[in-house]
């Protein structure tokens, strides 16, 4: 299980949602902000994607995440639902916020990661699906749950996961890339919408993370020139990208900061992007 690397702030009684919440940095999302005393609720899509050339999560993942922030204290509620869909998602988030009581938190952690090429060799399905699940699913959430937050009248946070990517840009990359740009820019715009309110937004830019996004075949074939079978196969690649000697962080690491800003502690940061990412996207820029 997967705790945030300081001591959780006290954050008893208040609400936080997150999608992509079955899995990798989504469940250490939930567990964080449970340990620090949460309500979750907990979105997924629980199926696969055509585009996305790795395994997505099921419905036995989404459950494992509520069981995990139960065996913290905490209640969780669980909806299948598609970041895509407006309606579907504030339904959800409608019906968590009537179990819990309310939402002070969000979390836009979904998102997918399509098959490295080159921008023009890219389908026009590929391009939409990503777009549509990283850019529009982002803004579909905040806006289903913007309206609960400002309700609460109490401030709260909104925290949207981009990339390091969206700091500094990858080739054969352009969708994804595309896509950590642009929520970017929406972090930074409602960052300025929703000041009046003290409800704080920022992105946070993890880099390499250890999650199914980057454990799969098709990753360690790109990374290690179709000579890997493991995650440690391309460890020296991964570290390549680094500052610091390491080739990758724990989901938990994106969760300490997304918890960190969400908390008392973090109350003068807004529209601010934060990489997590070992110095990737710094080198990037050499």
């Amino acid at each position: 299980m997967s705790h945030p690397s300081t001591t959780p702030p006290d954050m008893t009684g208040k609400v936080v949602l997150v999608t992509g919440a079955a899995r990798g940095q989504g469940r250490a999302h939930c567990e964080a902000f449970a340990a620090a005393g949460c309500g979750v609720i907990a979105v997924d899509l629980c199926r696969d994607i055509e585009t996305v050339p790795y395994p997505m999560a099921n419905p036995e993942d989404l459950e494992a995440t509520a069981a995990a922030v139960r065996a913290l204290g905490q209640r969780c509620v669980t909806a299948q639902v598609d970041v895509r869909d407006l309606p579907g998602m504030k339904n959800a988030v409608d019906a968590g916020v009537t179990e819990l009581g309310g939402l002070d938190f969000v979390v836009t952690n979904a998102g997918v990661s399509p098959q490295p090429a080159a921008s023009w060799e890219r389908t026009e399905e590929e391009w939409d699906t990503t777009l549509d699940i990283n850019l529009k699913g982002t803004w579909v959430t905040t806006t289903a749950a913007i309206p609960h937050i400002l309700a609460t009248g109490r401030g709260g946070a909104v925290i949207i996961i981009s990339s390091m990517v969206g700091l500094r840009g990858a080739p054969f990359t352009a969708s994804y890339t595309t896509s950590k740009w642009a929520v970017r820019g929406l972090a930074k715009s409602l960052a300025g919408e929703l000041g009046f309110s003290n409800v704080r937004c920022n992105s946070i830019h993890p880099g390499n993370v250890r999650t199914p996004m980057i454990d799969n075949p098709s990753m360690i074939a790109m990374m290690t020139g179709g000579t890997g079978t493991t995650l440690e196969d391309a460890a020296e690649t991964f570290s390549g990208m680094n500052q610091l000697p390491a080739p990758w962080v724990e989901a938990s690491a994106i969760a300490s900061m997304a918890l960190y800003l969400c908390s008392d502690a973090g109350a003068g940061i807004t529209g601010a992007s934060i990489p997590i990412d070992l110095g990737g996207s710094e080198k990037f820029g050499l």
